[in-house]
């Protein structure tokens, strides 16, 4: 079935010819993937659609035809591949009520938050777009009188971009525009918890802001995707953002490649309180910063470290506040807090309250989950 969007005629959605994108990977246009993935609403268990998902063939194909396509595209002029960059962040505009609802349904989040992701993925494209005025090369020092000598930046080939789910849109974009913009080609692949708002939306802007055939290869997948991108001999540099863990295994397999890569992996964020400081405004910043996205996000305040003078205090209006956030479908309701991604997660979270109880926390608030609410 197919998301609903309210204020844009079905006709004019990006995915509303659901037999287009429906089982298939964007590789040289849309053809039947190897694998399917059925993207599920977590708030409701509910199957959204069914997303195309690759493997190592797949990935082979997919770079082989890249590293081709990218000697063209290379050799367009950066006004003309700037001006595409800059359409997809039009038909971001155009199309941001379906881009929102896809992001609440799919990943979990409140429509503010998909609101700014969408708004930040614009951005992106556009600073990406300002890449033409940037200068493209300088002018080395010479020991020899007569002679210049010049470094020029020229693209990199095939990058293979990797993202999570939680931000599915706003970090793929983030890689994706620049490397376009700078004449390279691009595999993405996207997190099997948001094949569509990780993967068909971005591969489907693309389309329809025309890009050429064969420069953007899209495909959801889990590790063996990854695994063959990072070593896929035409693929020149990866741009990964996920887990530690994960990311020395993709940072090891890229040096070992000798292959460039970019990795932002995960966080542990303290939030430090002193003993001057507002408590009400230090608890409200205190619980933006942990509760965003029900805390799932690399840049989350995963620890509170509070002057013991106020602690108490701090502790009691951090609860206050947590104890009134609205818990439900974001889709459905006004809400603070929509659901936990998968089962696992949601277990996950269930262990880490276990185990600091088990080791003498106290819980103040909370603590509990009915279904994928916590």
């Amino acid at each position: 079935m197919s998301i609903g969007v309210t204020d844009q005629a079905t006709d004019d959605a990006l995915l509303a010819d659901e037999a287009t994108w429906s089982g298939r990977i964007f590789s040289d246009g849309w053809v039947d993937a190897p694998e399917t993935i059925e993207s599920t609403e977590p708030a409701t268990g509910e199957t959204l659609a069914t997303a195309g998902a690759g493997n190592a063939e797949t990935v082979a194909k997919a770079a082989a035809s890249a590293a081709r396509a990218q000697r063209e595209w290379a050799a367009t002029p950066i006004g003309e591949r700037v001006a595409i960059i800059r359409r997809a962040a039009e038909l971001m505009e155009s199309h941001r009520a379906e881009l929102i609802s896809w992001l609440v349904r799919e990943g979990g989040g409140i429509p503010p938050k998909a609101d700014n992701e969408v708004s930040a993925s614009i951005g992106q494209f556009d600073m990406a777009a300002s890449l033409i005025s940037h200068p493209l090369g300088l002018e080395l020092p010479t020991a020899i009188p007569g002679r210049h000598s010049m470094a020029r930046r020229v693209p990199v080939g095939v990058v293979g971009v990797i993202c999570p789910w939680n931000f599915p849109l706003v970090l793929p974009a983030r890689s994706v525009g620049p490397a376009l913009a700078l004449g390279n080609a691009v595999i993405l692949k996207a997190d099997a918890n948001t094949p569509i708002g990780g993967g068909v939306l971005t591969a489907r802007i693309f389309e329809e802001a025309g890009l050429p055939e064969g420069v953007l290869h899209v495909m959801a997948g889990g590790a063996e995707v990854g695994q063959a991108m990072v070593e896929d001999p035409n693929v020149r540099m990866i741009s990964f953002t996920g887990s530690t863990a994960t990311g020395r295994k993709v940072g090891e397999a890229a040096g070992r490649n000798l292959k460039r890569a970019i990795l932002e992996l995960g966080g542990n964020s303290p939030l430090v309180v002193l003993e001057d400081a507002d408590i009400e405004a230090a608890s409200s910043a205190g619980a933006w910063g942990s509760f965003i996205h029900q805390g799932q996000v690399c840049l989350a305040v995963s620890r509170h470290l509070v002057h013991e003078s106020i602690a108490d205090d701090y502790v009691t209006a951090l609860a206050e506040r947590a104890s009134h956030l609205p818990v439900g479908n974001p889709d459905k309701e006004e809400v603070a807090l929509g659901p936990i991604i998968n089962e696992n997660q949601v277990r996950r979270v269930e262990r880490i309250v276990e185990d600091s109880v088990s080791q003498g926390a106290r819980v103040v608030t909370g603590g509990e989950h009915q279904g994928p609410f916590f």
